[in-house]
């Protein structure tokens, strides 16, 4: 190791500490040098690097060594370089030095930091120092360096954070709260907590005491659209008007296109704007005047207009049309404070009067719109209950048009639950289709053959209707409720009905007997029943609804007779003249001892006209299994019978049967016995044929079959001979088409080459006559005599007077030609 070593090479910029154990002082040996140590020195560090501190760079060192004025370390009297414990120092850029034994590096060699434009550092001072320019620095200020510029970082400060610009655009604002109480930028003073908005465009750096809370956007006003503000403290807003706290306004686009809410200013909401047409109007509550807000009070407006709701303000039922009647509508209106009307009318509070159409109304606000009232078109089977609000009385209006008075209003009439749902169920609503319009005359349309009571409780007497009719009840008049029997056997209050019917009908009934010998039986009864009455009689027509449940009554009373009637005679009796007996007692016997037609009720004047026993079944257990052991017996005496006589009659067709076989079999015998001579007959003759004909079958085969073979070689050697001629004729043929295709296509072929010869030449004689008419005839001319010409030119030119150039190829007449010489010669 190096510090064992007794010989150290430490290299350029490099140093080791050395440990005298004699002195017990460390020191330092820099480089480059070759260090021998003694035998009581001892290394205790390095070789290390030396701290190189590039240009615009810095490091920190702890426990850094004292320096003189002339920087250098400071000695104690041992020799020991002096260190301020605790401390620290920051180095810029210098020489590489090595560290004194107790200095440490903090961290590493590190760059200095670079402010940027719109960027500062928030310093905090940890221990009290003068600055450059002669500021005192206080341990716990704070202060900004802004940029651009290089930080040269010290010991008494610390950057605490890096604070960059806000961007303020245009319509925005910066709201900043003062850390503590300080001057800003603008020299205004600021108290701890305050808030305050930075408008101007552009960044805006934050002092050290500032802080930025929000960035507020500005609100865009327009014609319909106003901004609702309320004061939170009090203050003087951007248009120079004090608003006190709680105080509430609104910015219209009269005021400014765009506003950013104060930091005192709150915003509650945007406004609409309303908009009146010439049909329109409104009632304002609480409206404002002259700047303050009338509590309590109303404010009409019609329109053409446009407004915005003041704080405050409030439309009592919206933007109402202004109210058009025509001429079947009034208006019901109701005074709630004196006044006098447009006509000129007093009016007190609590008045009520109509205005009639045709006409266009605007209600003041002293007048209460109650409602709109038709005209009410009425039939001669329609009408109306109408209440008069000052008597109280309630009349019945029908058959005309009908418009309420100011003192009159529509009545509704309350019917039982029961009567209700009757009418429901019969349809009375049928126009409406919904349910009954209770202020309505109350119709019931009566069916035919019905008979219908009314009662008049205000009168206390009763009506009878009898239908088909129209009923109408007046303010003071009920129906009468039916409530009948129903269900088999009868039971009450079954059938709830309004209209009675009067007959023919029938209705059924279970009554249980029991005879003299004590059988017990349930008799299932029908009768039919009508009314006897005169209509025209009002006593005749109200005597039908004096028995409320007829129905339950009349079965009471015929069902008392038939049992006084079966119960004195026995069963045996009365199942066999059952009919007799129950008609007897109900309708009684005549002096002639003959049953009477029908049984009359006096008190109601109904009529039982007959009486249909549909069924009779015994009650008691015993009575019941006697009766289904006699049937059951009856019914196995009937099925025995009938067996033993199919027994008897399946064994007489058996025995006949029987007797039809035998015979068939004796027949059948015979036959087959007559049968057997004929075929042995027949035998016999067939063998005496056989004998006497084979020969004679054989020698004619042999016949037959030369014949055949004969007719078969002619047959075959005349086949032969048409096969040649066939293939002599099928060669001749072949022949004939192959000389004929081969004249055809030569003579089609000297066609074609006539043809083309005969083109070409035309093509020749069209060539040379366009040729020669393109030269022209005196250009052929010319070139036909040119040749001699030169010619002749030149052999006059060499004296010759005849010549002849050959070249020995073609062969030459020289008799003719001598002759010719000579004859010329002669000639000449």
């Amino acid at each position: 190791m190096a510090s064992e070593a007794s010989v150290i090479r430490v290299k350029p910029y490099f140093y080791i500490h050395v440990l005298d154990n004699n002195t017990n002082v460390t020191r330092v040996e820099v480089g480059p040098q070759t260090f021998t140590r003694q035998d009581h020195e001892k290394i205790i560090g390095g070789p290390d690097p030396m701290i190189m501190i590039p240009p615009r760079n810095f490091a920190t060192i702890s426990n850094p060594v004292h320096r003189d004025e002339h920087n250098l370390p400071v000695l104690d009297k041992n020799k020991q370089a002096k260190l301020r414990h605790g401390d620290e120092e920051i180095r810029f850029e210098q020489e590489p030095f090595a560290l004194y034994p107790g200095e440490k590096l903090v961290g590493k060699v590190a760059p200095l930091q670079v402010v940027a434009p719109n960027t500062a550092l928030r310093l905090r001072v940890v221990r009290d120092y003068t600055d450059a320019d002669g500021s005192v620095r206080r341990a716990g200020d704070e202060f900004l360096f802004e940029g651009p510029g290089t930080y040269i970082p010290r010991i008494e400060a610390q950057v605490a954070e890096i604070i960059r610009a806000v961007i303020v655009k245009p319509n925005q604002a910066l709201k900043i709260r003062a850390r503590k109480g300080f001057a800003d930028s603008n020299k205004v003073e600021r108290q701890a907590g305050e808030e305050w908005l930075v408008k101007t465009s552009g960044a805006y750096l934050p002092g050290v005491d500032e802080e930025v809370v929000e960035t507020i956007s500005a609100y865009t006003l327009t014609e319909k659209k106003a901004l609702h503000l309320r004061a939170t403290k009090t203050f003087t807003d951007a248009f120079k008007k004090l608003r006190r706290a709680g105080e509430e306004w609104l910015v219209t686009m009269k005021d400014a296109e765009t506003h950013i809410p104060d930091v005192y200013e709150q915003v509650v909401g945007e406004e609409k704007i309303y908009t009146l047409t010439n049909r329109q109007f409104c009632v304002i509550i609480d409206p404002w005047k002259d700047g303050k807000p009338q509590l309590g009070k109303k404010e009409l407006r019609n329109g053409e207009v446009s407004f915005f709701l003041n704080p405050g303000e409030r439309l009592e039922k919206g933007v109402q049309d202004v109210i058009v009647l025509s001429e079947d509508e009034a208006l019901l209106l109701k005074a709630k404070d004196s006044f006098v009307d447009s006509d000129k009318s007093t009016r007190k509070a609590g008045d009520r009067w109509m205005i009639r159409g045709p006409a266009d109304y605007v209600p003041p606000v002293e007048v209460e719109v109650l409602e709109k009232r038709a005209q009410i078109p009425l039939d001669e089977n329609e009408g109306i209950y109408v209440r008069d609000i000052k008597t109280g009385h309630v009349r019945t209006v029908a058959g005309e048009s009908y418009l309420l008075k100011p003192t009159e209003e529509l009545w509704t009439k309350e019917l039982p639950a029961v009567v209700e749902e009757i009418l429901a169920k019969t349809n009375v609503n049928e126009d409406e289709g919904g349910e009954r319009d209770r202020t309505r005359v109350v119709t019931y349309r009566a069916p035919h053959n019905t008979a219908v009571q009314i009662y008049d409780y205000k009168a206390k007497k009763s009506r009878v209707v009898f239908g088909p009719e129209l009923v109408m009840l007046g303010p003071d008049e009920h129906f009468t409720l039916l409530s009948l029997s129903g269900d088999k056997p009868k039971r009450p209050h079954v059938i709830k009905a309004i209209a009675l019917q009067l007959g023919p009908d029938f209705f059924t009934d279970v009554v249980t007997v029991e005879t003299a010998d004590h059988a017990r039986l349930s008799l299932k009864l029908s009768y039919n029943w009508h009314f006897e009455i005169n209509k025209s009689k009002q006593e005749d027509a109200a005597s039908i609804f004096q028995v409320p449940d007829f129905v339950g009554d009349a079965c009471k009373a015929v069902a008392a007779r038939v049992r006084g009637a079966v119960a004195g005679i026995s069963f045996d009796m009365f199942h066999k003249q059952s009919a007799r007996i129950i008609r007897s007692a109900v309708f009684g016997v005549g002096d002639d001892n003959r049953i009477l037609d029908k049984f009359k009720f006096v008190a109601n004047n109904l009529v039982i006209t007959n009486i249909d026993i549909q069924s009779v079944e015994p009650v008691d257990q015993r009575t019941r299994d006697s009766l289904q052991k006699s049937v059951q017996l009856a019914i196995e005496i009937t099925t025995k019978s009938q067996e033993a006589r199919a027994r008897h009659e399946n064994a007489r067709l058996e025995q006949e049967a029987h007797g039809a076989m035998e015979r068939q079999k004796i027949s059948d015998e015979t036959q087959a016995e007559l049968t057997r001579q004929r075929l042995i007959t027949l035998q016999i003759e067939s063998a005496a044929v056989e004998s006497t004909g084979q020969a004679t079958a054989e020698a004619r085969a042999r016949a037959e079959a030369a014949g055949i073979e004969a007719e078969a070689a002619v047959k075959q050697a005349q086949q032969q001979t048409e096969a040649a001629r066939i293939k002599a004729q099928a060669n001749l043929a072949q022949l004939r088409a192959k000389h004929a295709a081969e004249v055809a296509h030569l003579q089609a072929l000297n066609e074609l080459e006539i043809a083309r010869a005969k083109e070409l030449a035309q093509i020749e004689t069209d060539k040379f006559k366009q040729t020669v008419d393109a030269i022209g005839p005196d250009t052929i001319l010319a070139m036909a005599e040119a040749g001699p010409a030169l010619q002749a030119k030149l052999l006059s030119g060499l004296g010759l007077k005849s010549f002849l150039i050959t070249d020995g190829n073609s062969p030459i007449n020289l008799f003719n030609t001598a002759s010719g010489l000579l004859g010329g010669q002669l000639q000449e």
